[in-house]
C-alpha cells in the first residue's frame, strides 16, 4: 500500500509546476509577484477553510495551539518564499529549470534533515548512495538547464 503514498507524491508533485504557471499568468495582470503570491496563499487558506467546515473537522482547543513551539508557526513563511520564488523563477529560467532547482533544493535539504533526524523526520543517515542520487539529480538540473 506505500505505492499509494509515491503516487500522492507525483501527483502533488505535478501540481506545482501548474501553480506556478497559474500564478506567473496571474502575475502577467497584476504586475506584483508578492501580490500574486498574497493571493495565492489567500486562495489556499479560503479553500483549506471552506474543506475544514464541510468536513466538520473539530478545531483544535487554544491550549492545544498555545502548546505549540513558537518557531513551529513559521512554517507558512517558507511556503510563501518557495510560492515567491516559483513566481519569480519560472518567468525568468521556464517551468523545466525552475522545477529541476527547487526540486535539488528541495531533495539536499531533505537529505540533511534525514541525516540528523530534526523537525520530527526519522533518521535515516546519509550514506554513498543517497549522496549518488542527490548527483545524479543535480546532473539532470544542469542538464535541463543547458538544453
Amino acid at each position: 500500500m506505500k505505492w499509494m503514498f509515491f503516487l500522492f507524491a507525483l501527483v502533488a508533485g505535478a501540481g506545482l509546476p501548474i501553480q506556478t504557471g497559474i500564478n506567473l499568468r496571474l502575475r502577467e495582470s497584476l504586475l506584483d509577484s508578492v501580490w500574486v503570491s498574497a493571493i495565492s496563499f489567500t486562495v489556499g487558506a479560503v479553500t483549506l477553510f471552506a474543506y475544514l467546515l464541510v468536513s466538520r473537522t473539530p478545531s483544535p482547543s487554544l491550549a492545544m495551539a498555545a502548546s505549540a513551539p513558537a518557531w513551529t508557526w513559521t512554517g507558512g513563511m517558507l511556503g510563501a518564499f518557495f510560492v515567491f520564488a516559483g513566481i519569480v523563477l519560472a518567468g525568468q529560467i521556464g517551468a523545466t529549470s525552475t522545477m529541476a532547482w527547487l526540486l535539488l533544493g528541495q531533495i539536499v535539504a531533505s537529505l540533511a534533515l534525514d541525516h540528523y533526524g530534526v523537525l520530527g523526520y526519522q533518521l535515516h543517515a546519509v550514506s554513498w548512495p543517497r549522496v549518488f542520487g542527490v548527483c545524479l539529480l543535480l546532473a539532470g538540473a544542469l542538464l535541463v538547464n543547458k538544453y
